[in-house]
């Protein structure tokens, strides 16, 4: 998806927008342009900083910035708090970054396999004929399940053998959540995270069951807010009102 925030000079959110990139991320960025035209106020003064994977498709950006940077700046915006332990899950990937003092130490990603991230739930998703907000929500009420592979090739097979073993959707719902949870503690094995909670963000922040398992994986408090799935996106408007 493409998120857009927009941000006024006290910092404040007054507009934000989140859609799909379809098969063109240089139409879905020229939508959002006149979108932004025809709906928010700039009297010309606007800064656009571009990030994501689809930042070279913004030709109308003042600057283009990595993930890293502007997921960083955004979960300071949001979370406030000097030290940070940042779990971001993407649709494309996840990403551990650890901030102190509104500074990167340390960053780690999984970005050659869909296992742990927001496409692995869709795909176990379809797999359960669900979606992924139906696939969580089914989650809390199934037993424990687990899926030993990491790789989402492997994991939907394994998916699929659990159905023709008569394993309860519910079940098998949990296992997919549970081994979400796995992989991100496995990736967290190259960083080293400060003391305290993890902050979660990315569009798996609203779903509960994503937190409480990630919690029981890593032994800790798992904080996260509905705007948390658009850190990127409010990282790069900060970016953008210093320019």
């Amino acid at each position: 998806c493409a998120k857009t925030v927009v941000i006024n000079p006290d910092r404040e959110i007054v507009w934000r927008d989140l859609r799909p990139t379809g098969w063109s991320s240089v139409d879905t960025a020229e939508a959002i342009r006149l979108d932004l035209r025809d709906k928010v106020k700039t009297d010309g003064q606007a800064r656009f900083v571009a990030t994501g994977y689809g930042r070279v498709s913004v030709p109308f950006a003042d600057k283009c910035l990595t993930e890293i940077s502007c997921h960083a700046k955004g979960a300071a915006a949001l979370f406030r708090t000097d030290t940070l332990n940042v779990v971001d899950i993407g649709g494309q990937d996840t990403k551990l970054i650890v901030i102190e003092n509104g500074s990167v130490l340390e960053f780690a990603m999984n970005d050659k396999c869909s296992a742990g991230t927001g496409r692995f739930l869709e795909v176990m998703a379809n797999t359960l004929a669900v979606t992924p907000a139906g696939l969580c929500e089914m989650a809390e009420q199934g037993d424990v399940t687990r899926i030993s592979s990491l790789c989402t090739v492997f994991a939907e097979s394994e998916v699929t053998n659990l159905i023709g073993r008569g394993t309860p959707r519910e079940n098998i719902a949990w296992a997919v959540v549970d081994s979400i949870a796995q992989k991100v503690k496995t990736q967290a094995a190259k960083v080293a995270l400060e003391k305290g909670p993890l902050y979660l963000t990315g569009g798996l922040c609203d779903f509960p069951f994503v937190c409480e398992r990630l919690g029981k994986a890593f032994g800790r408090e798992v904080r996260t807010m509905p705007d948390a799935r658009f850190a990127g996106a409010i990282g790069a408007a900060v970016y953008a009102s210093a320019l």
